[in-house]
């Protein structure tokens, strides 16, 4: 597993909870470390281990946990290089969407050997769509299901997001676009401020 996605879990444990749950989190799992480096690769039990201490820890759901992390990942201020990188897709939520099928590309473009699953967005009819996550990632569809929830916030959009499972590693999320204009956005700029 790329050390940016323990990263994230450790990230999301560290600014939400504190350091002290995560030095427990990281005797739980048995890492005989406390700190992962974001651009090693760390065998996938490991990072298994640790949303597994993080759920018992928190006495939560994988699910509920691992969603929470795809909202921490865009709306935690620390973090803005990622939602910067989401908000590329486009200037309103519909763009977003439309631009997820060229998200792990996007992250390739950034951090070269970071894999992400492919996604495919299917549009049923107006306002109406499914994304498929493809395998790759366990789990990335409920991450993204926080992503989604976020990134809606942060354009003002008022979307129903549901999680449909998970088939042959294969996670399907329905998503209704209710009102794209529902309340103010965050702002963002397209260039960074000098000075």
């Amino acid at each position: 597993m790329h050390g940016l996605i323990n990263k994230a879990v450790q990230s999301f444990v560290t600014y939400t909870y504190g350091q002290d749950l995560w030095a427990q989190i990281a005797r739980d799992a048995e890492l005989g470390f406390v700190d992962f480096e974001a651009m090693l690769i760390y065998d996938d039990e490991q990072t298994h281990r640790v949303v597994d201490a993080v759920c018992n820890r928190l006495d939560r759901s994988r699910d509920e946990v691992l969603e929470d992390i795809g909202t921490f990942l865009v709306s935690e201020p620390k973090l803005e290089a990622l939602r910067r990188l989401l908000r590329f897709g486009g200037v309103s939520y519909e763009d977003f969407l439309h631009s997820l099928d060229d998200l792990p590309d996007r992250a390739r473009l950034a951090v070269d050997d970071l894999s992400l699953p492919a996604l495919e967005l299917r549009e049923h009819a107006r306002n109406l769509y499914t994304l498929t996550c493809h395998p790759g990632l366990p789990g990335f569809g409920l991450v993204m299901m926080g992503i989604l929830r976020a990134m809606a916030d942060d354009y003002g959009a008022l979307a129903i997001l549901e999680h449909r499972g998970s088939t042959d590693g294969v996670e399907n999320i329905s998503i209704s676009l209710v009102e794209t204009e529902f309340a103010e956005g965050r702002s963002f700029e397209l260039g960074a401020r000098v000075g």
